[in-house]
């Protein structure tokens, strides 16, 4: 799943990162974490970090043209089309090598991005995994919790919560979460209010973050009869056919 949980750092304008800067301040913000240097700081993109290789790409270029993440980014951050609009330049983050638990991933490439925005002038904002979109303050403060230990690392910076309206009332899907537990969630409900709603998808969501695909199809959540609920493997008929654990209150 390293592929589905690449990093993208938007510039101002292009960049290279000095490694041996941004290990400098991995040490800094993260103190005991093991980070080496691999090759030349000046020209090789590589770092040794948390005894993972990851590599960090400088494009001198714009990041491809999204429409479909800003217009579900609008609500959460409402200049970021525009701030991205601005970009001339962008990095590209990413954990090497497989069969890593995406967690351990998501921390690693969240203190580099944390560490570039840290050390590199210009860095306006992050797209993480094709699908959420932040301001790059936001990153630069939630990342010295990327080795948090749960729930306090920063899974928001990871996972989008949208709210939409139903037949049904009101309902929540989540965007980012597939890489974590290989589905998102859909909840809908009649009775709930918007609060709560999230609270429920927020902590369900996190669970998966923290323990993977671990929700069998037809499992139960919730601790009485009015907060019980069963989610329910299958295919999204509201988006696209995306596999989804769909989840309902009455």
């Amino acid at each position: 799943m390293s592929n589905s949980l690449l990093a993208i750092v938007l510039l101002e304008n292009p960049a290279t990162p000095d490694m041996s800067v941004i290990a400098k301040a991995l040490r800094t913000r993260y103190p005991g974490l093991p980070v080496e240097m691999s090759g030349d700081p000046r020209s090789s993109p590589l770092i040794q970090c948390g005894g993972e290789l990851v590599a960090v790409m400088s494009m001198p270029a714009p990041m491809p043209d999204d429409p479909g993440l800003w217009a579900r980014t609008a609500s959460i951050w409402p200049e970021g089309k525009t701030i991205a609009a601005r970009s001339r330049g962008h990095l590209i983050v990413s954990v090497l090598g497989k069969d890593r638990p995406p967690l351990v991933t998501a921390r690693l490439n969240t203190a580099v991005v944390g560490a570039l925005i840290a050390t590199i002038p210009g860095c306006c904002g992050v797209v993480w995994a094709g699908k959420v979109a932040r301001p790059a303050k936001l990153w630069l403060d939630m990342s010295t919790q990327s080795f948090a230990p749960f729930p306090d690392y920063p899974f928001t910076l990871w996972v989008d919560i949208l709210p939409f309206r139903s037949d049904r009332g009101i309902g929540a899907v989540t965007m980012g979460l597939d890489a974590f537990a290989g589905r998102e969630i859909e909840f809908e409900t009649a009775r709930l209010p918007l609060s709560e709603l999230i609270d429920k998808v927020t902590g369900l969501a996190a669970y998966l973050v923290e323990h993977g695909n671990v929700v069998k199809d037809g499992d139960t959540f919730g601790g009485d009869e009015r907060e019980r609920f069963t989610a329910r493997h299958r295919k999204s008929e509201r988006f696209g056919g995306m596999p989804v654990l769909f989840c309902a209150t009455d």
